[in-house]
């Protein structure tokens, strides 16, 4: 007698909402408050997937609450560490089960509600829905840098993003396996999502300030951040490099060649001393640039050949599927 098959597994929700959580404990609960009634207004099948990134607050206490209030829509996965706000999103990535997959913050700068507004972006035929922070709720100096590293990546990598800060952002489906099959160890989501994309779109959403806690972006890993984001996607600042190099050993040439026919004019001089040290040190300072834009890039090779794993799992928090053991 054959065996009795087993029942279908959980039937697909239409929309998966990819949350990173780290150290969130104060902001969770007005997040909890806003998020579920925003999603239960689209009247759409949805899950909502929360990435604990290593907190070593009450964050994943929290969200084992919510999940026992509403098992049916949430989902929890506990890293085993803190592997950073990229890789937590991998790891909803990987598990995510919708048609079309949001990721956003947990710090609700960006608003809950606006995701109906990517939602109507992906109905109207858009496979990647970026986001435009107005009226930005940040401090003038990220303002600042933040356009200026938008303008410098553009022109780099080519990749078009009027505002890669902004996490508030759609995925279709197949823009979603296209990053999970993706095997970089470093990566930039919204510049995979914008690269693997036919029909991308970038609409306006609001910015509001923080409600609880302090940013986890310090200036030197937004640096860092968008050191991965430029090498990761382009081989123009090499390639400018040595452009520079070429024209910084044919000018020296040609300012050897001044300064001997001067000799042999004029006579020797000393005069000139502290200028060519000056002109030393500039060229000293370009080597070193180099060198570590160099090393950027051996960094990147280095992480890729150790092959480790860009996240670990500690633990998954799910309703079991329809046929599995309790």
């Amino acid at each position: 007698m054959s065996a009795k098959p087993r029942l279908a597994a959980r039937v697909a929700p239409v929309l998966s909402v990819v949350i990173p959580v780290f150290n969130e404990e104060a902001g969770l609960p007005a997040l909890f408050a806003r998020l579920y009634p925003a999603l239960d207004a689209l009247q759409r099948s949805y899950e909502c997937i929360f990435v604990d990134d290593g907190s070593v607050d009450r964050s994943v206490a929290l969200l084992r609450e919510m999940f026992q209030h509403r098992p049916a829509q949430t989902r929890l996965v506990i890293l085993r560490g803190n592997f950073g706000q990229h890789a937590a999103i991998l790891a909803g990535f990987e598990r995510a089960r919708g048609d079309f997959v949001v990721t956003l913050d947990a710090d609700l700068q960006n608003p809950p509600e606006e995701i109906a507004n990517l939602l109507a972006a992906h109905d109207a035929g858009h496979d990647y829905v970026g986001t435009i922070r107005q009226q930005r709720q940040d401090s003038w100096w990220r303002k600042q840098a933040s356009a200026a590293m938008n303008a410098i990546r553009e022109r780099i990598s080519g990749i078009r993003m009027a505002d890669q800060g902004c996490m508030l952002r759609g995925y279709s489906r197949e823009v979603v396996d296209a990053i999970n099959r993706s095997r970089e160890v470093t990566t930039f989501l919204p510049a995979l999502g914008a690269l693997y994309a036919l029909r991308a779109t970038e609409i306006p959403v609001r910015h509001e300030e923080r409600h609880a806690g302090t940013s986890k972006y310090s200036l030197y890993r937004l640096i860092r951040l968008n050191f991965d984001l430029m090498t990761g996607f382009s081989l123009v600042p090499l390639q400018l490099f040595s452009m520079a190099g070429i024209v910084v050993s044919l000018l020296s040439f040609l300012f050897v060649v001044f300064l001997t026919v001067r000799r042999f004019l004029v006579g020797p001089e000393a005069e000139g001393v502290f200028t060519l040290f000056a002109i030393v040190f500039l060229m000293i300072g370009i080597v070193l640039f180099g060198i570590g834009l160099l090393g950027e890039y051996i960094g990147r090779i280095y992480l890729q050949v150790r092959n480790r794993p860009r996240y670990v799992i500690q633990a998954v928090v799910e309703e079991p599927a329809a046929g599995d053991s309790p």
